[in-house]
């Protein structure tokens, strides 16, 4: 059982350590996605 616990905290350090290094990258491409959307979505004439 100790194993166990141990194994799983492990694997949840290597998770988070390595989501460190792609915070900035994730963040980028959700930039990049919502102005893609926003381009696609926009209207690019409003008439009044």
């Amino acid at each position: 059982m100790r194993s166990l616990i141990r194994y799983t905290l492990f694997v949840i350090a290597i998770f988070q350590l390595s989501a460190c290094n792609t915070i900035a990258g994730m963040g980028e491409d959700i930039k990049k996605s919502a102005d893609w959307t926003k381009e696609k979505i926009t209207p690019v004439e409003i008439k009044k």
